[in-house]
């Protein structure tokens, strides 16, 4: 049993939908699970058409008009049969999106918010399924809402084990093709969740642990996992194997080609992932599994932008001690804050975080009651796994250090 999980850049127009086919064709899909995610950027989409439901009703059509068009484009580009069931299964998707638009009464943005983005996944995974099927790469398609089910803690819902583990226990075929959705679950109540932005790599590890898969592969743009994103350094390059105590490393300060949730489900049953090209199906790629060393053994970059920096100190000067700490940590959980970097010292504690949840000004204001805060937006997180002198001296060249934390193997920097 092998899972593939297939991410939004693959898949992003009907040359990416032919590829992820003739990938399959390349490596085989015998007893092959295939996740796969929204199309391009139609997360962001339909994010927008939350906003606009929320707080701008005049666009709000127009926006899931754009994210129609964009599917129907795909549609004409994939099926020459205008009449091909296909059409009107997704054109069922979007009328299911509205009516819950029009007759949702929740006003929980976390909650809608989840209710509307899986759309995403399902019309990607409707038009992949009928695809393939029209090229006679027989499969079935499944709803990973009936199989993973979760808690309601919407936008980055945690996965109920038992009960998920039942249900695909129960319900799965090893024997097909099948085709599933990323980055969704249910709640109790068969309300849609999500497992947080980038799930779908969770997705598959969640997978493949109830399956006992042999392993998991990630098609990405990029040929493996790189030492540092391409985006943001130049002359990267691909680590051909790391451990998943290094990979879980990696994924806690923030790397991006692997889930941080991903890992530890694969780790508990010494289930191989492999991060390849979908551009390049043979090559090697990287490999993650247990008691290998990172090859090969050079630094690795990690860059989260858009973060918050806050610096507290007690209004007496008094020590930061346990019970401080402890309410700060139970502040920060109350308001669903992200957080990256915590440092403190005898009078002062810095924490750098994301506000994905956009509850910085109800943070702030609860703790401005008890200590004295600076806060700082907009900064950038550099974390340096396996660093060296001469590398943290490039990277902090021309920059405004605002926090600097080393330990033997990790430096983190917070600059403006």
């Amino acid at each position: 049993m092998q899972i593939f999980k297939f991410g939004g850049a693959s898949v992003k127009d009907a040359n990416g939908v032919k590829n992820l086919a003739q990938v399959l064709q390349v490596v085989g899909y015998k007893d092959t699970l295939v996740v796969v995610s929204a199309m391009g950027k139609t997360t962001n989409a339909l994010e927008l058409v939350i906003t606009n439901y929320f707080e701008n009703k005049t666009e709000l059509e127009p926006a899931i008009n754009t994210v129609a068009q964009y599917h129907k484009t795909i549609l004409l580009d994939l099926f020459s049969n205008k009449m091909h069931p296909v059409f009107n299964n997704v054109l069922g998707l979007f009328k299911e999106l509205k009516q819950f638009l029009n007759s949702n009464k929740s006003p929980n943005y976390n909650f809608v918010y989840d209710q509307v983005i899986g759309y995403g996944e399902l019309i990607s995974t409707t038009i992949v399924s009928a695809y393939l099927n029209s090229i006679t790469i027989t499969n079935k398609w499944l709803d990973a809402r009936e199989h993973i089910k979760t808690d309601n803690y919407y936008r980055r819902a945690n996965v109920i084990w038992e009960e998920t583990q039942n249900n695909i226990s129960r319900n799965f075929n090893k024997n097909n093709l099948s085709i599933t959705q990323g980055f969704l679950g249910s709640d109790t109540n068969n309300f849609t969740t999500s497992l947080g932005r980038e799930g779908s790599d969770y997705t598959a590890a969640i997978y493949a642990y109830c399956l006992n898969a042999d392993r998991v592969i990630i098609w990405k743009d990029v040929p493996g996992v790189l030492n540092a994103d391409p985006r943001y350094f130049e002359q990267t390059q691909l680590l051909h194997q790391i451990s998943y105590q290094e990979a879980i490393e990696l994924a806690f300060y923030g790397a991006s080609v692997i889930h941080p949730k991903t890992l530890q489900p694969l780790q508990q049953k010494e289930i191989p992932l492999y991060v390849k090209s979908f551009s390049n199906p043979e090559n090697a790629g990287t490999r993650v599994g247990k008691g290998i060393t990172l090859d090969p053994e050079i630094p690795c970059f990690i860059v989260k932008k858009n973060q918050i920096l806050i610096s507290l100190s007690s209004l007496d000067f008094s020590y930061i001690v346990e019970e401080n700490i402890s309410e700060i940590f139970a502040l920060l959980h109350q308001c669903k804050m992200k957080v990256h970097m915590i440092q403190n010292s005898a009078i002062s504690f810095s924490v750098c975080i994301e506000n994905n949840y956009n509850n910085l000004e109800k943070l702030l204001q609860h703790l401005k009651a008890k200590f004295s805060v600076n806060c700082y937006a907009n900064v950038v997180l550099y974390t340096i796994r396996h660093y060296n002198k001469v590398v943290l001296k490039k990277l902090e060249k021309d920059k405004t250090i605002l926090l600097k934390q080393l330990t033997q193997d990790t430096v983190q920097i917070v600059t403006k």
